[in-house]
């Protein structure tokens, strides 16, 4: 069989692969049918000799055969070739073969892959990180990144294990402590995780495969930290292949929405250096219906040792509904709210933002209701407000950090507060603890703008500050903080905001405390958010239900055009 006719049989199997996803024959959900419209729109591009890109065929085939040089190490084809699934064989033409026409480099910056456990993820993982290493003419550095040693190990070994089994490799390379050097160019592969941050200095990486993205990395640290070191590189890549997860407010959730906007024909989003392969059930898509499952398990679906894994999993979950949750991310595919113990759903709490022309028409006629968590001094400190209107509410915050605390949190948590400050949702006060001051003229001037009905505060630490409110006019109100106490208002606010009754402003800030909220209940069915159990600041979230406390109660609580509209309306 001639050259030509080899790489003509890679390019067959990618474009028959192609055919069948957007034709029906293997079954799809919408989104990867929209990448295999964006992918046939790009090579007709493509084609084109005054096009930005082109497709280079002969490097998909190099990669081929290079996979070919392994094999499986686990599962029941342990020990057979590494034959490219279809699937994966279509994810590395993307990768690796659409390229600049100014100068040969890569397309693709970064690569997001989305998909069940156990297709593969792993293994593909581990054979692009030895192709960039093994067979550039560049020194390449090469970082296989999990947010723990754990989980960059897990990909790392993987490599090691299939570049061991080879012969005609030995010789060629060096590897100790998870640092491997090819002789031949100097390149490197080396597994880092956070837990190792002296290690990132001076380093400038190529290539980085960043683990687990949605599940494990609960901040862009080591992604910020790779995409910063290759500003020099010719052809950077970062390569992103997780499952779904429980944690809507890590930052895998949100690149996974920008994802589907960019695919999505309706969005106004375009981003050609982004690659993207959604492998997802439709949303109302039956989990037991057998013929979903290849929509998220590519590979899995398509063998009955595959299948009949799936199954035993479903069977367990539906006997056992503490292993649903499991079985939805992990083998389904599919996002799911937080932790059982996750104060909001965190979807429910993004479909209801509203922008700012809404909130100024709310505000007008409204009654505000406010709310003070004095907390600590020395962190996060928070004014929040609720206004009603009409038997809706809607919610805001401003929270205020003494500057030493918030360079320190940066530096440490690498939580970013300098966007929360940009975007005037948090506040820096002087020194190393905060002046309560600021959060005063705050208060005072949207109470001179907007009006004021009440002031909610925890006693705790705010006597003083309570007293000097209450001077200038102020109706203070103590909210008692034992969990009898603030179950009710606690329920109710989040019954409002699932009803579609309770609106608040797109703030960064208060989504993230949002999501670092964790609620505790006691034998009663009694209910409160906890800053004990919850991972990190919750004190937005904590003002604002002080605030709602009295809120819960106004006049406005029920909308009295809809009572007079009513069959049951009366005089």
């Amino acid at each position: 069989m001639s050259f030509e006719t080899e790489v003509a049989g890679v390019q067959n199997k990618v474009m028959n692969y192609v055919h069948d996803i957007r034709t029906g024959n293997i079954p799809a959900g919408k989104t990867m049918k929209q990448a295999m419209d964006r992918f046939v729109n790009d090579l007709k591009k493509a084609n084109k000799p005054d096009s930005e890109y082109y497709m280079d065929w002969v490097e998909v085939f190099k990669f081929d055969r290079w996979a070919k040089m392994f094999k499986h190490s686990k599962g029941v084809l342990a020990g057979t070739p590494f034959i490219l699934h279809e699937s994966l064989l279509w994810e590395s033409a993307n990768i690796f073969g659409f390229k600049r026409r100014r100068d040969g480099g890569r397309r693709y910056r970064e690569a997001y892959i989305f998909k069940s456990r156990k297709n593969s993820k792993t293994a593909l993982e581990a054979l692009m990180a030895s192709y960039v290493a093994f067979l550039s003419d560049q020194q390449e550095e090469v970082y296989v990144t999990g947010w723990s040693k754990s989980q960059s190990d897990i990909c790392y070994n993987e490599m090691m294990g299939q570049i061991e089994g080879v012969e005609m490799l030995r010789g060629k390379y060096k590897e100790a402590y998870k640092f491997l050097t090819v002789h031949n160019n100097k390149s490197i592969v080396k597994a880092l995780s956070r837990e190792a941050k002296k290690s990132f200095d001076g380093f400038n990486p190529s290539f980085a495969i960043v683990d687990e993205y949605n599940t494990a990395h609960e901040t862009n640290e080591i992604v910020d930290l790779m995409k910063s070191g290759m500003m020099a590189r010719k052809e950077p890549l970062t390569v992103y292949i997780s499952t779904a997860g429980f944690h809507l407010n890590y930052p895998g959730y949100e690149f996974y929405q920008y994802c589907k906007d960019i695919l999505n024909p309706e969005k106004d989003v375009e981003n050609d250096t982004v690659f993207i392969a959604l492998y997802e059930l439709d949303e109302g898509d039956d989990i037991k219906d057998e013929s979903n499952w290849i929509k998220a398990n590519p590979i899995v679906a398509t063998y009955e040792a595959g299948l009949e894994s799936l199954r035993a999993e479903l069977k367990l979950a539906l006997d056992q509904p503490s292993k649903m949750r499991n079985f939805l991310t992990k083998n389904m595919n599919m996002w799911v709210d937080a932790p059982d113990e996750a104060f909001l759903d965190l979807k429910k709490w993004n479909r209801q933002s509203v922008e700012n022309d809404f909130i100024e028409d709310f505000l007008k006629g409204a009654n505000l209701y406010y709310g003070i968590d004095l907390s600590s001094t020395t962190d996060l400190t928070s004014l929040g407000w609720v206004a009603v209107k009409n038997g809706k509410f809607l919610v805001g915050q401003k929270s205020y950090m003494p500057s030493e605390k918030y360079t320190e949190r940066m530096s440490r948590d690498k939580i970013r507060f300098d966007i929360f400050r940009d975007n005037e949702e948090l506040e820096l006060t002087e020194g190393a603890v905060v002046d309560y001051a600021y959060l005063k003229h705050d208060l005072i001037q949207m109470a001179r703008k907007y009006g004021v009905k009440e002031v909610g505060f925890d006693v705790w630490n705010a006597t003083y500050m309570a007293t000097e409110l209450q001077r200038e006019g102020f109706t203070m109100v103590e909210i008692g903080q034992g969990i009898t106490k603030l179950s009710e208002p606690t329920k109710k606010f989040k019954e409002a905001l699932y009803a579609g009754d309770l609106y608040h402003a797109e703030d960064g800030l208060l989504k993230w405390a949002i999501g670092n909220a964790v609620s505790i209940t006691d034998p009663n069915d009694n209910m409160k958010i906890s800053k004990k159990h919850s991972k990190d600041r919750i004190d937005p979230v904590a003002a604002i239900l002080n605030a709602f406390a009295r809120a819960m109660y106004d006049d406005q609580i029920h909308d009295l055009n809809a009572m007079i509209m009513s069959d049951s309306w009366t005089f």
